[in-house]
């Protein structure tokens, strides 16, 4: 295949390239006025006529091409493109062989150009997500898994004037019925997107048999992806694992964006369970996307959860909270704090606007120890050996009971000795 062949009526109008074609080539075409994307299987192949090949080796490989073409033409008449809902879905429109080589024919899409979905608003990123769920839906509806869902297989477009971009989803080659994949070698896929049982039955696990790939094999693939269009990164997990699947496997849990909301990070985690029978269908994945804010990213501080307002730090030396505050409650709610400058000013509100003018008297004592520790007084704040009740009584002392106390304290020690 060659740009200007002509292969059953459809001309090669671009160069053929096997740019992520895994087994095939492919190109664009024309035939009949119309646009067509051509697909050229690169196995299996039909016995040419004239072959030296012994009769047996011809009869297994028709076998085999009879197995594929059985395949391809049964999911055909499942898939029709007329199908109610399956606007969404590209699917073949001629399939043949010309010579020993197989074909497909798909309509051509013209896609945008738009490398970053997780850029989209919320409402944009839901209606993406909604229109690929439909498909997959439409699918599952019949017991068809596609078998190889994965960004390169969904083709985003955008029509003229259109509001919102749509999720076209591409190539049902690797496409087969729920319980009824190809056998261990000839099951395609891709290891990361694949769901754990289907890693697991490809590296000839016996405790996995064809009826566990089912239609849960793609809602591990799209819950990846989920994470993918929402955040522009697959979900994490440790570098000992070549794949999610491999991880999930391994009793890992995969690392979520923690921008998602709590309702998605717990959607994708059901969709990625390890067990088949615990993620949920499409019409679960539906309701969910039903709230555009779903899929909105939330900005939080560590340690918060959607829904839960950070806790702002109080810098050193502005208010705080203290249950002894006495003061007025500042504006935004938080209680005054306490100054940790004790001052007794007695019992008379006269007094406490009355300076101090007595002296303290002087020790009676040359032995007076040094004054404690700043902050000790504090704890054992008027009852505790003051002055006032450690000093002998005299006629300045009497004259000044009423008075207002100091605010110096002073330990004059034991005045008591003989």
């Amino acid at each position: 295949m060659k740009l200007g062949d002509e292969i059953a009526g459809y001309r090669i109008v671009s160069e053929p390239t096997n740019a992520n074609g895994g087994k095939c080539m492919w190109a664009f075409a024309e035939k009949g006025g119309g646009q067509f994307f051509l697909k050229r299987f690169l196995e299996p192949k039909r016995p040419r006529e004239g072959s030296t090949a012994s009769a047996a080796s011809q009869r297994i490989r028709l076998e085999v091409c009879q197995e594929f073409e059985d395949r391809h033409r049964g999911l055909m008449k499942r898939l029709r493109p007329g199908a109610r809902g399956g606007g969404n879905l590209v699917l073949a429109t001629d399939f043949f062989h010309e010579g020993s080589t197989y074909y497909k024919v798909t309509d051509r899409i013209d896609t945008s150009s738009l490398e970053k979905p997780q850029s989209l608003e919320p409402r944009q990123k839901a209606v993406l997500l909604k229109t690929l769920a439909l498909s997959l839906q439409l699918l599952h509806d019949i017991d068809v898994v596609h078998g190889d869902l994965k960004p390169l297989n969904v083709l985003i477009q955008k029509r003229e004037a259109a509001a919102f971009y749509s999720a076209k989803l591409i190539d049902f080659d690797d496409s087969y019925l729920s319980g009824r994949p190809p056998g261990r070698q000839d099951v395609a896929g891709d290891s990361l997107y694949g769901a754990p049982e289907w890693r697991r039955y490809v590296q000839e696990d016996e405790s996995v048999s064809p009826e566990h790939l089912t239609t849960a094999v793609d809602v591990f693939a799209l819950g990846l992806m989920t994470h993918y269009y929402l955040t522009g990164s697959l979900p994490g997990h440790s570098t000992r694992f070549g794949s999610p699947a491999d991880a999930v496997n391994a009793g890992e849990s995969l690392t979520l964006d923690a921008r998602l909301s709590d309702s998605m990070q717990g959607l994708i985690r059901a969709m990625t369970s390890l067990d088949p029978r615990n993620r949920p269908r499409m019409a679960t994945y539906l309701r969910a996307l039903k709230d555009p804010e779903v899929c909105a990213l939330v900005h939080r501080r560590p340690g918060t959860s959607a829904g839960t307002k950070p806790k702002t730090p109080t810098p050193a030396g502005t208010p705080g909270t203290g249950a002894a505050s006495a003061g007025p409650t500042p504006a935004d709610g938080s209680a005054a704090r306490v100054s940790r400058i004790r001052a007794n000013w007695g019992r008379s509100a006269s007094a406490a606007a009355k300076p101090v003018t007595e002296p303290v008297p002087p020790p009676a004592s040359p032995h007076v120890p040094a004054p404690a520790p700043p902050g000790a007084e504090e704890s054992r704040r008027d009852g505790e050996g003051s002055a006032s009740t450690s000093t002998p009584t005299s006629a300045s002392t009497s004259a000044s009971t009423s008075a207002k106390r100091s605010r110096v304290r002073i330990n004059l020690g034991d005045r008591r000795k003989p």
